[in-house]
This record gives structure tokens, sequence and C-alpha cells, in this order.
């Protein structure tokens, strides 16, 4: 995988776990993420969800888009 969708991953994670941002732009961040669709964005999208410091509605959107990911593989 390159670099830059690595580090793009990696800058869309920390948008969307981080509570100081608005509701709609973490939600942004983790469509993003699942937009990506590779093996990587997957396990960014579950650990997402398994991130119990996170609303549920965000955890249930990452778990909605990891889903998407498996069905196209």
């Amino acid at each position: 995988m390159s670099e830059q969708i690595t580090n793009e991953l990696q800058k869309l994670c920390t948008i969307a776990t981080d509570m100081s941002f608005t509701e709609k732009i973490r939600r942004e961040a983790i469509q993003s993420i699942g937009n990506i669709s590779n093996h990587e964005a997957l396990l960014v999208l579950l650990d997402i969800a398994a991130n119990k410091n996170l609303a549920i509605k965000d955890r249930d959107l990452a778990l909605k888009y990891a889903r998407n990911i498996i069905k196209r593989d």
C-alpha cells in the first residue's frame, strides 16, 4: 500500500476519533475511510468501532462501512 494512503488513513482516523470535532466532521472522516475500501481501511474502521470512548452512532457507522468493505471482497 502506498505511503500516501497510509498517511491519509492515519489523518482520517485521528479526525474520526477526536471528540473535539463536530459529529458531522467525525462522520465524514469515517465515510472517507470507508470510501478508501481496502484492507487497511477495514482494520481502521474496526478499530474505530471498538473504541468505547466514541459515541455509539460513530461506532455503528464505522461498522456499517466495515461491513460494506467485507461484502465487496
